[in-house]
């Protein structure tokens, strides 16, 4: 099958989607499928294109058998509402020719946020005759909406329809977590369209380390602490503040250190608010190397997922799987009710406490500071429901037959491209 993945993000990037994507796009290759993907110059998390793309309109390469083509993108270090907006314009018409140029795709899989991109791929796919798989690993507008990132009325009636443009067009949804089915049930999406396939972790990579001679807390002198590990993106919807505040109820024990791994400029703002809570135990690093997160997850005691009281079920934190895979307890600062801790409560491996409450967080950690047999067998039940749930071969599975499902079913009346080869492109190469 030719596969055409449309996605903002791919390798290099280290976090987020980008790391799935490429996982993905190489296994599909192994499995004998032709994998092209469309994305842009790679910047996240610093928000700045990384060295040796800058200045270029185009970029072609090959990385394990995929076909990566990138496009130029306009992007701000510190960007406001118009340079998201931009931003995302940019990729939407630099991305076009470069989709046009390759191979006639059988299926396209397009992933979202950025909302936007759905306007090109469903271009592509009229033009080719074949269908999109729209993957949802977030929901906009609403996650914007909700954390008073979109204000603008029109605006979120604009992004509104654009969503429900999305949906309406795509062949088939794939969503990561149950929350989003219902999410999407409740805007009118047939049940029969939406497909359920949870956000995967390479568990060879990601696996339970002893914490004794581990190089990253050697490195960062956390031998004979306990960690309260926080790592990855630092959005609007967690409120790290919190976790700050939670720290600082605990600086009386010297032997509780809490550290937060993210990117530079929110750090900036976490530590002005260190300061201001005397909070002297929480150590803030930059983001971490791909390469050195099994030590790092595995250096620490406990693992964070932290989100506001209003996200309920619009996002599903990718660090759920990792940390479940790391055999690593979770305390879950999270609504009660929302996606993230349905998935912490059903695979056992963690706590649930009231979002945005530092009390109630401490407290938490401070129970798990204090009975370690209690860490320990969260750790173990998390290792062993990720072992079993989120391995990348049975996404793989889940995704390969969604894929020869869609395209099996796909309708061929307006087979506009009749003498198209599978070979050939609607742009010369």
């Amino acid at each position: 099958m030719q596969i055409l993945i449309y996605s903002y993000n791919y390798h290099p990037e280290p976090i987020g989607i980008a790391p799935l994507m490429t996982e993905l796009a190489e296994g599909l290759v192994k499995r004998g499928h032709k994998v092209r993907v469309i994305t842009g110059m790679p910047n996240y998390p610093q928000r700045q294109i990384y060295d040796r793309y800058r200045g270029k309109l185009y970029v072609t390469e090959h990385k394990n058998g995929v076909k990566i083509q990138r496009s130029y993108l306009r992007i701000k270090s510190k960007p406001n509402l118009i340079d998201r907006l931009l931003l995302e314009l940019s990729f939407v018409f630099t991305s076009l020719p470069q989709a046009l140029r390759g191979e006639r795709p059988d299926l396209i899989l397009l992933t979202v946020p950025p909302l936007l991109v759905c306007l090109p791929a469903t271009l592509i796919a009229w033009l080719y005759n074949c269908p999109v798989v729209l993957n949802v690993q977030d929901i906009l507008p609403e996650a914007a909406v909700r954390v008073g990132l979109i204000k603008n009325k029109l605006m979120i009636s604009a992004l509104e329809t654009l969503e429900k443009f999305a949906y309406r067009t795509a062949h088939s949804i794939s969503v990561i977590a149950d929350g989003f089915v219902d999410n999407l049930k409740n805007k009118g999406v047939p049940a029969n369209k939406i497909a359920c396939i949870p956000n995967w972790v390479n568990l060879n990579f990601i696996r339970p380390l002893p914490k004794e001679n581990n190089y990253w807390r050697a490195t960062h002198q956390l031998d004979d602490k306990f960690v309260v590990l926080y790592s990855g993106n630092i959005a609007l919807t967690q409120g790290l503040e919190t976790v700050i505040e939670a720290a600082s109820r605990l600086r009386h024990l010297k032997e509780i250190v809490f550290v937060i791994a993210g990117e530079s400029q929110a750090l900036k703002r976490l530590q002005k608010h260190c300061l201001a809570c005397g909070a002297d135990n929480v150590l803030l690093l930059p983001l971490q190397p791909r390469e050195k997160l099994p030590q790092m997850l595995a250096a620490a005691d406990v693992g964070l997922i932290v989100q506001k009281s209003n996200v309920i079920s619009f996002n599903m934190p990718s660090k759920i799987p990792l940390l479940l895979a790391s055999g690593r307890p979770i305390v879950g600062s999270v609504p009660a009710t929302g996606t993230a801790a349905k998935a912490i409560k059903e695979s056992g491996g963690g706590i649930i406490v009231e979002p945005e409450s530092a009390d109630a967080l401490a407290g938490a950690v401070l129970n798990l500071y204090n009975q370690p047999e209690l860490a320990a067998k969260l750790g173990r039940k998390g290792r062993k429901f990720a072992v079993e749930n989120y391995s990348f071969e049975q996404a793989l599975n889940r995704y390969e037959e969604l894929f020869a499902d869609v395209v099996s079913k796909r309708a061929t009346t307006l087979d506009i491209l009749p003498e198209l080869s599978s070979k050939e492109s609607l742009v010369d190469i």
